[in-house]
This record gives structure tokens, C-alpha cells and sequence, in this order.
């Protein structure tokens, strides 16, 4: 979801709703419904008409497109559906197995220990909360210099693959995208593109580790951690 610039970034000016609603929808949500869902959703937190919040979904296989992809690393053997996603960053695989979480909050107020209209912090509390919770279920993960993204490394062979991904939106001070997990996709369907623009480096998952880990498990410890970089109270999942 991210290459070596995850971020997009429009200028703008917001009112503040503090709530922010977590959801979270069973089955697989298509990638264009998802985008025209956020945007209204972005608007009207823009509006003070809504609350923020953090979207949790899965989408069927598709390649994703930020502003910086290159078509030289678009493969797409197994023609996979593609969108321009206007989201920082390179080509991205979602789908079944990858938990994603849109991430829609207004950056014009402070969330824990990121201050307002730092998107830079922003993006660093979003690596720690995914790091946090990926430790929560058993996984040494990390940040990489040079490298957007979680990385754990492969002992074996002194490989980094991602198990991670962020690219952001911001608009008018409002977030959108977000962040992906790999649960248990289908690894090999990210061997239709260069994920993130990087050759050298490849995919894992939850299951590739060996970790007995659901989604579910998953949302919990991402609910769980939420507290520790954007404030709060660990917040109740709601159904979408």
C-alpha cells in the first residue's frame, strides 16, 4: 500500500467530530464500492456531519495503482482487475486473506500522541500500531530505513519480506486509505506486480510465519493497540 512516498496530500480546512466509529464488514467489499464509500464518508467528516473512522474490510483480488506506480511493474498474469487508487505510493495486491484498514480521521485535532496537521507522525503512528500489533500475536516485525511499510525478517536467508503495508490520502486535513495486513492471502498473487516498486525484497503473511492467527484475532489486537498511539479507549467493533 505504500512505496517510498506513501502520502498525497491536499490542503484544506475541517470542523471537529471527536468520535471515531470502527466497522467492520464480513465478506469481500469490491475495491470501487470501497472508494465511493470513503469519499462520501471523508466529506462528511470534512462537514462535522459524521464521525471519523477506521474501516475494516477485505477486497476481492485486485491491483491498486498510487501516484508514483510505473507501468513497467504491472505483470498481471492472472488479469487482475486494476484501479488508480489517487493514494500515495507504487502498485499494491489486495485480496481474500489481506485484512485492510481504512483509516479516516481528521488530522486537524490531535490523536494521542500525534499532533494536529503532523502527517508525518501520522504515518509513523500508524507504522508503531501496526508493529504493536502484530507483536501481539507472536510477530517480531519492523520498521525499515528507506522503506515504507512493516518488514519481518526471514533468518534463513537474511531476506526482508513485508507483511505490511500503509499508503495515505489527505484531503482538506481528513485521512483516507490506510493500511494492509497479510493474514493468509495467496502469496503468489502478489507476483504480478513489484510490490512497492521494490525488486529486491518480497510478501509474507500471518500463515506463512506459522502463526495460528485469524482475522479476528487480528481486528482484536489492532482494536486492542489502537490506545497506545492515537488515544482513547480501545474501541468496540461494530458490524458494517
Amino acid at each position: 500500500m505504500a512505496g517510498r512516498s506513501a502520502i498525497t496530500h491536499d490542503d484544506g480546512a475541517g470542523k471537529e467530530f471527536p468520535e471515531i466509529v470502527w466497522r467492520r464488514n464480513d465478506g469481500l467489499v469490491p475495491y470501487p464500492d470501497a472508494m465511493a464509500a470513503m469519499q462520501q464518508q471523508i466529506q462528511a467528516i470534512r462537514a462535522g456531519i459524521a464521525p471519523q473512522q477506521v474501516w475494516l474490510l477485505e477486497h476481492p483480488p485486485v491491483f491498486t495503482a498510487g501516484t508514483s506506480a510505473r507501468a513497467e511493474d504491472l505483470f498481471n498474469p492472472l488479469g487482475f482487475e486494476t484501479f488508480e487508487a489517487g493514494r500515495g505510493g507504487q502498485w499494491t495486491y489486495h485480496g481474500p486473506g489481506q485484512r485492510i484498514a481504512y483509516v479516516m480521521l481528521d488530522l486537524q485535532q490531535r490523536h494521542g500522541a500525534v499532533p494536529d496537521r503532523d502527517v508525518r507522525c501520522f504515518v509513523h503512528g500508524l507504522e508503531g500500531w501496526l508493529i504493536a500489533a502484530l507483536s501481539e500475536l507472536g510477530v517480531e516485525a519492523g520498521r525499515r530505513d528507506g522503506r515504507v511499510g512493516v518488514w519481518v525478517r526471514d533468518h534463513a536467508t537474511g531476506r526482508d519480506n513485508k507483511i505490511a503495508a500503509l499508503g495515505v490520502r489527505i484531503t482538506r486535513w481528513v485521512s483516507w486509505h490506510g493500511i494492509s495486513v497479510n493474514v493468509s492471502p495467496d502469496l503468489r498473487h502478489f507476483d504480478g506486480i513489484v510490490p512497492c516498486g521494490i525488486r529486491e525484497h518480497g510478501a509474507t503473511s500471518l500463515e506463512a510465519l506459522g502463526r495460528d492467527a485469524s482475522m479476528t484475532a487480528l481486528d482484536e489486537a489492532l482494536a486492542a493497540c489502537w490506545p497506545r498511539f492515537f488515544g482513547g479507549n480501545a474501541p468496540v467493533i461494530q458490524a458494517a
